[in-house]
C-alpha cells in the first residue's frame, strides 16, 4: 500500500472519529432546550484540536515505519493526490455557500458553525475516499 493511500485512510478514520465524538458530545447534552442553545464551541475546538494532533501523530508514525524506498512519490501519486484534493474542495465551497445563506437568513451561530464544520468533514471524507478509490481501482486522468 502506498504511503499516500495510508495517509488517506488515516484522514478518513481520524475525521470520522472526531466528528462522531463531536456529535455525541453536542447531541448527548442533557436538557430539553433548543439544540441551537446547546454549548458547542468547546466541543468543536477540542475535537478539531484532537483530530489535528492525532492526524499528525499517525502520519509521523506511518512515515517512520515505512521504508525509505517506499516513501518516494511518483507522478501517479501526485496526480491522485491532486485529484482527491480537487474532489474534496467541492464540499468546502458548498459549505461556504451554505454558511453564507444561513448568515443572510439570520440563522443562529450554532447552525452556521456546524454547517462549516460539516463541510470540512465531508471534504476530508470525500477527498480521501476519492484517493483510495483511485489507488484501488486505477486512475485515468482525463
Amino acid at each position: 500500500m502506498a504511503v499516500e493511500e495510508k495517509r488517506a485512510w488515516i484522514m478518513i478514520v481520524v475525521t470520522a472519529a472526531s466528528y462522531g465524538a463531536y456529535l455525541a458530545i453536542v447531541l448527548g447534552r442533557p436538557g430539553s432546550g433548543p439544540l441551537a442553545e446547546a454549548p458547542y464551541v468547546a466541543a468543536l475546538l477540542w475535537t478539531v484540536g484532537a483530530s489535528v494532533v492525532a492526524s499528525i501523530a499517525l502520519h509521523l508514525t506511518v512515515a517512520l515505519l515505512t521504508p525509505e524506498e517506499d516513501r518516494v512519490r511518483d507522478q501517479r501519486d501526485r496526480e491522485i493526490h491532486r485529484f482527491g484534493e480537487y474532489v474534496g474542495q467541492s464540499f468546502v465551497v458548498m459549505g461556504g455557500v451554505a454558511a453564507l445563506v444561513l448568515a443572510m437568513a439570520d440563522a443562529d451561530q450554532f447552525w452556521i458553525a456546524n454547517a462549516v464544520y460539516l463541510a470540512f468533514v465531508l471534504s476530508a471524507l470525500l477527498g480521501s475516499t476519492a484517493k483510495i478509490v483511485a489507488y484501488r481501482l486505477g486512475f485515468q486522468p482525463w
